[in-house]
């Protein structure tokens, strides 16, 4: 059993420093407006752990389990009786503009519990975070 939503949206800067910004881990809290707290256990690559803090959720662990430099990760965090995963994608459009998406699995049984509880919270999140990612990597330059 799974079910999946996914936002997207298109933020101004160059996908480098993006990129940049969206993996260096430990200072989400920095500029994410949802993330109160975060770590990384090693280098951003697959098979490395890592913690966060959301607020307004519980703290706990992930896994990031796939990496394309430059252009998507993926991580996964267990639930009860199952899983959710997170794919994060950027792409240059070519006109100093970057498509940001981010799509979330739930799997296991908690899926319908999941999408009452923090789907809305989650989707309304979202934007908020592509436009604070943009405003870090302008700021970083």
């Amino acid at each position: 059993m799974m079910y999946s939503f996914t936002e997207a949206a298109v933020i101004t800067g160059d996908i480098d420093k993006i990129w940049a910004v969206a993996t260096d881990v430990a200072r989400w809290s920095e500029w994410d407006p949802h993330e109160e707290k975060s770590r990384i256990d090693g280098e951003f690559a697959a098979g490395t752990r890592g913690w966060v803090k959301p607020k307004g959720a519980p703290a706990g662990p992930f896994t990031i389990v796939d990496v394309a430099a430059g252009q998507s990760w993926t991580s996964e965090a267990g639930i009860p009786f199952g899983k959710l995963r997170g794919h994060r994608t950027y792409e240059a459009l070519g006109d100093g503009t970057v498509r940001v998406s981010e799509n979330v699995e739930v799997h296991g049984p908690m899926g319908p519990l999941f999408k009452l509880i923090w789907e809305k919270g989650m989707r309304a999140d979202m934007p908020r975070t592509f436009a604070a990612l943009e405003q870090e990597a302008l700021r970083r330059g």
